[in-house]
């Protein structure tokens, strides 16, 4: 048998390409038979991406062999390599391969599904949307979202089975039973599974797809239903699940249950969990992950898939999503408690789908590398507890805040780069803050005020929409006593002061105009409207000029509102306001000594 065997370091220990009698066997009959059978394969779809197919080696010795290989790793790393040993690493590679917005797909948000195979159906174990939910097995019941918390040996598990098994990136397909055909192909072209195990593989693959918001009585009733209808049929589906003793039986079986339930199939592969769809993100995709248990295999097979559409594919997923990635991973039975355990594999794909950095790497990968380093980089910065100072029976609950994951995207600078002190020019950035905020002159005429309108365009509707809520009734009144306590309180005191020439009747009818016109085309609600103090103090200065020198009180206040008006149109189409951004500290504190003084000189009076 042609075959390529590994360890888990990565460094590869024998290849053998010999027959089933041990003489050696003529590499080119292979080749050609490979050939044919991809060609038969690319007839029924188009080509997906697929790596790591055993290779036939044609050198005569084994120092030949081992300088061929030497070779090839060179030629890979030449490829990546940039600028140095330091764009290597793995991280380095992920965040290039992250910045690359041309590379793969763009991501979505990701709900992710972990079954396992119980005798003759999938039953659902876990999920993710952004942490871990079990299926508590006592209580037939969710568990809380938790924080998944992973052994170091089955995310090792997880990048052999990505190093050695089967990657599909990228394939198109509109069902799962075209997604097995392809797949299964695959692996019996590249040995990874005998062809008399394809039929029932398959039939493993394709088998109903049991969700734990179904109910437990939904479960006892059908099973109840199909004991009464055939109990040979049963008897023969369990035997099968344990042998291989009568494959072309089970399948003639299958076909006709298939034929038979095709009514009750239909009407359950509409049947989403409606309720939890709620919390899903819009525009989410799925990702659908199946281990189990099979007798027949004599080693672990595994698969990841990558379609190149998403799609639904019937009850495969028990929300209303389209699934974008498929994990499987089979193998002969093993101890529960082993540390070689498929459902702690499973769990691992399923916590590094939810990572951010990860998730965007298995949408983006081009090849099988672009996976394997993905995971390195996940790798490299979980943190490992030791086993004896923590009991991983016990569920880490969900931060109040996640930690962002930018710095894991940003591209490291070279050490010797990173040495060297910054450049900052003080200057060239306080002018860009400065042009963000809108205080940099535009040398048009009305030119600042242009840019306030494109600024506030977007968000204009969206700011009086926002409004109409019940969550903000409370400001509402808050900012309407805000503004009408002073306004009737300063225009009481203005009336004395006055003789009740502008009292508290022209202070609300003011304020209200102002600030309507205010909040509509310019302001915002936290500014002050109507009298303050400092206007108290303006106008009663202003009626002491007038009285002192015999002038009409309103027709002067009149006119002092005109020539504002004219000066801050003046200022408005010379872009003036930007001189703002020079008022400093001493401007501020210079104006409320002032007023200060003033009112400590009326408390004197």
């Amino acid at each position: 048998m042609d075959r390529v065997r590994f360890q888990l370091g990565g460094e590869k220990l024998e290849d053998e390409d010999t027959d089933s009698e041990g003489g050696r066997r003529d590499p080119k009959s292979k080749k050609t038979s490979v050939q044919n059978n991809s060609n038969e394969i690319n007839s029924r779809f188009q080509r997906p991406s697929v790596y790591g197919r055993s290779k036939s080696h044609e050198e005569r010795d084994g120092s030949r062999q081992g300088r061929h290989h030497r070779r090839k790793k060179h030629r890979s790393k030449a490829k990546l390599m940039n600028e140095g040993e330091e764009a290597m690493s793995p991280g380095n590679i992920v965040k290039e391969l992250l910045g690359d917005s041309t590379s793969g797909h763009e991501p979505h948000p990701l709900f992710s599904e972990m079954v396992e195979l119980k005798l003759d159906e999938w039953k659902e174990t876990a999920r993710w949307i952004r942490f871990e939910e079990d299926v508590e097995e006592g209580a037939n019941r969710w568990s809380k979202p938790h924080v998944s918390s992973l052994s170091l040996h089955s995310l090792m598990g997880l990048r052999e089975y990505l190093r050695r098994g089967t990657i599909f990136l990228d394939m198109e397909a509109k069902t799962l039973e075209d997604i097995v055909d392809v797949l299964l192909e695959n692996m019996i072209i590249n040995n990874h599974m005998s062809y008399d195990h394809r039929d029932y593989i398959k039939q493993l693959i394709l088998q109903k797809h049991r969700h734990q918001f179904e109910g437990i009585k939904k479960v006892k009733s059908e099973l109840a239903m199909k004991r009464g209808n055939s109990t040979v049929a049963s008897g023969l589906i369990l035997s099968a699940v344990k042998s291989l003793s009568d494959i072309s039986q089970m399948h003639v079986m299958s076909e006709k249950n298939r034929s038979g339930n095709s009514l009750s199939n239909s009407e359950e592969a509409i049947s989403t969990n409606t309720t939890f769809m709620k919390k899903i993100p819009k525009g989410s995709e799925a990702s659908n992950i199946m281990v189990g248990e099979v007798d027949c295999l004599s080693k672990p097979i595994s698969a990841f898939i990558r379609l190149q559409k998403a799609v639904r594919l019937g009850d495969l997923t028990e929300v209303a999503l389209p699934t974008r990635f498929i994990f499987l991973l089979l193998g002969p039975p093993v101890e529960p408690d082993s540390k070689d355990c498929y459902k702690e594999i499973g769990r691992s794909i399923g916590t590094s789908l939810a990572d951010e950095v990860f998730h965007e790497v298995a949408y983006r990968a081009r090849k099988r590398e672009h996976l394997i380093m993905g995971l390195d980089e996940f790798l490299d910065s979980v943190t490992v507890l030791p086993p004896g100072e923590w009991d991983s029976n016990i569920r880490i609950e969900p931060p109040t805040s996640v930690p962002s994951q930018e710095s894991r995207k940003l591209i490291k600078v070279p050490s010797v780069l990173a040495n060297l002190p910054p450049v900052v020019d003080e200057e060239e950035e306080k002018h860009l803050l400065r042009k963000e905020a809108g205080l940099v002159r535009t040398g048009r005429f009305c030119g600042g005020l242009i840019n306030d309108i494109k600024r506030k365009k977007p968000w204009f509707i969206s700011d009086i929409k926002d409004g109409l809520s019940l969550q903000c009734l409370a400001t509402i009144f808050f900012l309407y006593f805000a503004c009408l306590a002073p306004t009737i309180a300063f225009g009481g005191i203005l009336g004395k002061v006055t003789k009740n020439r502008m009292a508290s009747i022209e202070s609300l009818v003011s304020g209200l105009t102002a600030g309507v016109f205010y909040a509509l085309f310019a302001g915002q609600p936290l500014t002050v409207l109507g009298l303050t103090g400092p206007d108290l103090v303006f106008e009663t200065l202003v009626f002491d000029f007038c009285e002192n020198i015999e002038w009409d009180y309103l027709s002067f206040r009149l006119w002092i509102g005109i020539w504002i008006a004219i000066i801050l149109l003046i200022l408005v189409v010379t872009d003036a306001s930007s001189f703002v951004c020079y008022i400093t500290r001493f401007t501020e504190e210079s104006f409320a000594t002032l007023i200060a003084v003033i009112f400590i000189k009326k408390a004197i009076e």
